[in-house]
C-alpha cells in the first residue's frame, strides 16, 4: 500500500501544484476585472478542483450539513484542525456564506494562489510571535467581516493535530471576533480523517481514507456568556470527532 502511495502522491503533487499555478493569474484577473465578487468566484472554483484532486489519492470528501444556517448575517465557523485539506471543503461547501480565514502571517507570501487569496481575499494574517500585531489584525478582520456580512473560519487549536486527537482551544482570536460581531452565530464544525493524508509525513501521502466534515447547530453569540459559548462550541466540535 505504501508503495502505491508513492506513485499516487507524485501524481497528486503535480496536479495540486499545477492547479495553484493555473489559478494564481485567474484570481488576479477576477479581482482586477470583477472586483471582490469575481475574485471569490475564482477562489471557489479553484477549491472545488482541489477537493476533486484528492480522488487521485482515493480520498473522498463528505460534507454533512443538516443545519439551517442563518442567511444575511455573519457566521463564525469554529473547527478542529487536522491538515491543509480542512480548508478547501469549508471554502467550497460553505461558499454562500463567504468564509474568511484566520491564518498565520507566513502563509501570506510565497505560495501560488493561496498567498494571493489570503492577501486579497479578506483573511486575517497574524504574527504568532507579535501579540500586539495579532490583536490589531484580528480587530481589523472582525470589523471587516461585520461590515461586509462575510463569515469567519477559525481553528482555535492554533496548530494542526498530527493524530486527529483534538487539542484544547485557545480563545483569544475567537474572543476578538465575537466582540465585534455580537449578532453573529457560531457554527461548530467537526473534521475527521484529514490528518491521515499526512500520516507518513509530507511524502508519501496517505491514501484511501475519506475526509468527513460535519456542521453542528448554530449558537447565537449574544445568547450566552463568552465562557459558556466557548465551552458549548468546543463540546460540539469534539462530540463528532472519532
Amino acid at each position: 500500500m505504501k508503495f502505491l502511495s508513492y506513485i499516487l502522491s507524485s501524481i497528486f503533487g503535480l496536479v495540486f501544484f499545477s492547479l495553484l499555478l493555473i489559478f494564481h493569474p485567474l484570481q488576479w484577473l477576477g479581482l482586477k476585472l470583477f472586483g471582490q465578487e469575481g475574485h471569490q468566484k475564482v477562489v471557489n472554483i479553484m477549491n472545488w478542483f482541489l477537493i476533486k484532486s484528492l480522488l487521485i489519492l482515493g480520498i473522498r470528501v463528505q460534507f454533512e450539513n443538516k443545519q439551517e444556517l442563518p442567511e444575511n448575517t455573519t457566521l463564525i465557523f469554529v473547527a478542529n484542525h487536522q491538515s491543509t485539506f480542512d480548508i478547501p471543503p469549508i471554502i467550497w461547501y460553505l461558499r454562500r456564506h463567504y468564509p474568511k480565514f484566520v491564518s498565520k502571517k507566513e502563509l501570506g507570501k510565497g505560495i501560488p494562489s493561496i498567498s494571493f487569496n489570503l492577501k486579497h481575499g479578506g483573511a486575517a494574517l497574524i504574527d504568532r510571535k507579535d501579540a500586539k500585531q495579532a490583536l490589531s489584525e484580528l480587530g481589523r478582520f472582525a470589523k471587516s467581516i461585520n461590515k461586509n456580512k462575510w463569515s469567519a473560519a477559525i481553528f482555535p487549536e492554533g496548530t494542526r493535530s498530527r493524530t486527529g486527537k483534538p487539542k484544547p482551544f485557545s480563545v483569544n482570536g475567537l474572543k476578538m471576533i465575537v466582540k465585534y460581531n455580537p449578532e453573529a452565530f457560531v457554527v461548530p464544525i467537526s473534521i475527521n480523517n484529514s490528518w491521515k493524508v499526512f500520516k507518513y509525513g509530507k511524502f508519501p501521502l496517505g491514501i484511501g481514507s475519506p475526509i468527513k466534515i460535519i456542521t453542528h447547530e448554530p449558537i447565537k453569540v449574544n445568547s450566552l456568556p463568552f465562557d459558556e459559548l466557548i465551552s458549548k462550541t468546543e463540546a460540539a466540535v469534539k462530540s463528532a470527532i472519532y
